[in-house]
């Protein structure tokens, strides 16, 4: 950022009342959330939300398919995902017990 774009930015945010400067003392009198809510904090460090870890995660990886087939799977509706992963599985091959990986 050039020095007159700074000026003209620190200059846009001095003139909007919405936005007036802090001073001194009430800077001095702020605080980190965490010591004045800490409830609060704490209920969002604690729920990031989302799903819970799988045990057995699903590895994302690029896999060229024809068209004609990702388009049947998807004709199938909701979960054709999962679908052609157990058409995958159903003929993957058999590894020999103690073979080499």
């Amino acid at each position: 950022m050039t020095d007159e774009e700074d000026a003209a930015l620190t200059a846009a945010a001095l003139s909007d009342p919405d936005a007036l400067p802090m001073a001194d003392e009430q800077l001095a009198r702020m605080r980190p959330a965490h010591e004045v809510v800490p409830h609060l904090v704490a209920a969002q460090l604690r729920n990031q939300g989302g799903r819970p870890k799988s045990a057995a995660p699903k590895q994302m990886i690029t896999l060229r398919i024809k068209p004609s087939v990702v388009d049947a799977y998807r004709a199938t509706g909701s979960g054709w995902q999962t679908r052609m992963t157990a058409a995958i599985e159903e003929h993957m091959p058999k590894r020999e017990p103690g073979a080499a990986e």
